[in-house]
């Protein structure tokens, strides 16, 4: 069995002798490549991923092997929930206990133990969420769902983190409404095109960068769905913008031109969004994101940061004008990722011309180089045969 294989922060990934679906090329590796999210190594990376399910574990309940049965092809979500602990309980798939406290702090399953090994020499290998950059793995069941023939099995790969990312930031985090205006701000107004890695988790990096174009349609389609009474995207590309607005975007901002917030507030007739989603993960586009909200309005952070970042708020209007800032990581698989491919199914998201470029196993090194260089067109998928 082969996988591509993270060793040191800036160091070149290596193929080892480890056997593949395609996997999503997503900026949340890039960090953990960057050694700007700490995570045990050396580890194979990659989380969004579509395959065939070719074998149970031997406790398997009957009605999952039912419900997901040999040979079936499935699409997992990065968040893995466990299905049992307090949070799961309460479905809080994204807030999963032993997926924070194994997979994401130790790079283990959730018995301490990770399921891949160097041949050579028996050492272990850790896992970032199921390790999809391997031919194969090993992942909760509560962590997929079945992909009908109907959806492209390449490109189905992104539903599980690109368009997982942005449903759960809409529908758990912001909680919209029909009539709620949105804003989504993931490029300030310093506008350095180096620094705009983690714009993959939603909405506006798009022709320069990885993986936004899918999160542009999607958050723009949820936007619609819920009866958005105004989408506004903020780029530093005038290219990108025109891109956002032919998704559905109402109106476009450039931050490199004039003042994102200012803007913003002026197409609101001075008051501010309901809804401002900040995608970037920089302290700057963090007090951009809250300075744009309304009263009473809902400022949501997705954008993965350097782990030494720190976001600045105005706490007394944090107090008086009752502003929320709320996080948001993920979706919740068990109910949520249904629903995603059921969405994709309509047509929601054209999943197809999303994924510009598929690279192949030998090329994973240079698909997460051009990923930040900002080379790649829409959004990469690595396919592993």
């Amino acid at each position: 069995m082969r996988g591509v294989m993270f060793t040191k922060p800036d160091q070149p990934l290596v193929i080892e002798d480890f056997q593949m679906p395609p996997c999503g090329v997503c900026h949340s590796d890039l960090h953990v490549i960057k050694g700007e999210l700490p995570f045990a190594s050396p580890c194979i990376l990659g989380h969004e991923i579509t395959g065939e399910i070719v074998e149970h574990g031997p406790l398997t309940d009957s009605r999952i092997m039912q419900r997901c049965p040999i040979g079936s092809h499935v699409v997992g979500a990065f968040i893995m929930p466990c299905g049992n602990c307090s949070f799961c309980s309460k479905g809080q798939d994204d807030l999963c206990e032993d997926f924070f406290a194994y997979n994401r702090a130790k790079g283990t399953l959730y018995d301490g133990e990770t399921r891949l090994f160097l041949r050579s020499n028996g050492k272990p290998v850790y896992m970032y969420s199921m390790g999809g950059l391997a031919e194969y793995c090993v992942i909760p069941v509560h962590g997929v769902t079945v992909l009908p023939d109907t959806l492209p099995y390449t490109e189905s790969a992104i539903l599980g983190c690109a368009v997982f990312t942005a449903y759960g930031a809409m529908v758990h985090a912001a909680e919209m409404r029909g009539g709620d205006s949105v804003a989504v701000i993931g490029i300030g107004g310093v506008g350095s095109r180096s620094s705009s890695s983690i714009v993959s988790l939603l909405f506006l990096n798009w022709p320069g960068r990885l993986d936004s174009k899918i999160l542009v349609a999607c958050m723009v389609t949820i936007a619609r769905a819920f009866g958005a009474s105004a989408t506004i995207a903020v780029d530093i590309s005038d290219e990108k913008l025109m891109k956002a607005k032919d998704v559905g975007a109402t109106h476009t901002v450039n931050a490199l031109k004039e003042d994102a917030v200012e803007k913003i507030k002026e197409i609101t007739g001075g008051a501010g969004v309901d809804i401002a989603i900040e995608a970037l993960g920089k302290p700057q586009t963090f007090q951009q994101c809250t300075q744009s909200v309304r009263d009473g309005g809902k400022a949501v952070m997705i954008g993965l940061a350097d782990s030494r970042a720190r976001g600045e708020i105005d706490i007394n209007r944090l107090v008086r004008r009752q502003v929320k800032v709320i996080g948001s990581y993920g979706a919740r698989a068990r109910q949520d990722l249904p629903k995603i491919v059921k969405l994709a199914e309509t047509g929601a998201f054209n999943l197809s011309s999303a994924v510009s470029k598929i690279y192949n196993f030998e090329e994973a090194d240079k698909a997460y180089k051009d990923l930040s260089q900002g080379s790649i067109i829409g959004r990469a998928v690595i396919s592993i045969t």
